[in-house]
């Protein structure tokens, strides 16, 4: 039997973007680094420049380079920021919890599991500013006329200031996702059934681990939070179901 034959085009902007990119992501191309010029690039790809001019706008929506304007303009490697890269990550990791329907179970796991695994350097480096945060948010967790969705916020926020404690760029990039993603999640299957107070103790002693520099406690502490939320979301499932 003859393998069939595919009259579709191949999307030229898209093949030329991903040139590119890979290129960026190899370090064949590094920040700050300028492109060739449209004119060069057309002659490369052997296409037209309105093509090539798409392609790098599909770049620039990535946020993988830069446009300027003037006589020393031209395209170049954006220098992406740890903030601007935490946010596209809790996005993309929004995204992977909604479309997917990862099961709650899964997801509360690797939340917990991956702050679990940064305690031991928020133990060792985390700062006065850092404590200061945390009892800050404690505190206003405990506050009358507090809404839900200002409590979810504040519960994010703690629990991020604790991944920043550890004072390592890579794991607050690579933890965003987990704790601006996964936990607004639990938070919203969970806020219904779960004691403020308890949270607060909870919370409370889990700041008091780090204060001491004593991460088996904070694990600890933490496990006890995913227990703790495995069992109401269990039982907000068994509800729905």
């Amino acid at each position: 039997m003859k393998k069939a034959v595919s009259n579709q085009k191949p999307d030229l902007t898209a093949v030329i973007a991903h040139s590119i990119r890979d290129a960026i992501l190899s370090g064949e191309l590094t920040a700050d680094d300028r492109l060739p010029s449209e004119a060069d690039l057309a002659e490369r790809y052997d296409v037209s420049r309105p093509t090539v001019r798409e392609a790098l706008k599909r770049l620039a929506a990535q946020s993988l380079i830069r446009t300027e304007r003037g006589a020393f303009g031209g395209a170049f490697v954006r220098r992406l920021s740890y903030g601007e890269a935490q946010g596209q990550h809790a996005t993309s990791s929004s995204l992977l919890l909604s479309i997917n329907e990862v099961e709650f179970k899964v997801a509360c796991e690797a939340r917990f599991a991956m702050e679990q695994a940064c305690t031991d350097l928020a133990s060792k480096r985390r700062s006065a500013g850092d404590l200061t945060v945390m009892r800050a948010e404690i505190e206003r967790q405990g506050a009358a006329g507090l809404s839900d969705e200002e409590f979810c916020a504040s519960d994010v926020a703690l629990h991020r200031r604790l991944v920043d404690a550890a004072g390592n760029p890579i794991l607050s990039y690579q933890l965003a996702g987990a704790v601006e993603a996964m936990q607004p999640l639990m938070n919203m299957i969970t806020f219904s059934a779960r004691s403020r107070e308890q949270i607060v103790a909870l919370h409370t002693s889990l700041t008091d681990a780090i204060e001491r520099r004593d991460p088996l406690e904070a694990n600890a502490v933490l496990g006890a939070l995913e227990r703790y939320t495995l069992e109401l979301g269990e039982r907000f499932i068994a509800s729905r179901s």
